[in-house]
């Protein structure tokens, strides 16, 4: 299923995107200063084969965690496109490596829950077109009660531009 191709704009539109706390700045800054710090002690084993052994277990601990941060800029790609029209809401998720998912369902029937489990405080779900989503799995729990608030005032708004077209 994909999103519908519409010529009218919806009424609410909005991106949903993750919080990057480490610019790709501030990302070279911390891989420089690290090696920086750890080539300092290194001075004292000049000389000695256990320079080596020292060596290979740092490179392999700065490449690992080069590694692990660009996995995650990569995972920080995710994004969540949220439209909603008098007669149709829309939910297109972008996973960086995975196929993209869509939702579509009609405002009128549909649902927001807000929930905390053993994992997840405010857990944020939409249901409608005989389906459960999950919306913003990277935002913080109080981004999520924000949007749902956000999200009901704009559902109201959109069932009753309906309701008052008829």
């Amino acid at each position: 299923m994909t999103t519908p191709d519409r010529t009218d704009p919806p009424l609410f539109e909005t991106s949903l995107w993750p919080h990057r706390s480490l610019p790709r700045k501030g990302f070279v800054w911390l891989i420089g200063m690290l090696c920086a710090l750890v080539l300092i002690p290194m001075l004292a084993f000049l000389g000695h084969r256990a320079l080596w052994v020292i060596l290979i277990m740092v490179m392999i601990c700065i490449g690992a965690l080069w590694y692990f941060i660009e996995r995650n800029y990569t995972d920080g790609t995710v994004h969540e496109n949220i439209k909603i029209w008098h007669d149709l809401i829309t939910v297109e998720r972008v996973n960086p490596r995975a196929p993209d998912q869509h939702w579509q369902a009609n405002p009128h029937w549909v649902e927001l829950h807000i929930k905390d489990t053993k994992e997840t405080q405010s857990y944020l779900t939409v249901t409608g077109g005989n389906r459960e989503i999950e919306l913003g799995a990277f935002l913080t729990p109080a981004e999520r009660i924000d949007l749902r608030y956000r999200l009901e005032k704009e559902i109201r708004a959109a069932r009753t531009s309906a309701n008052g077209d008829i």
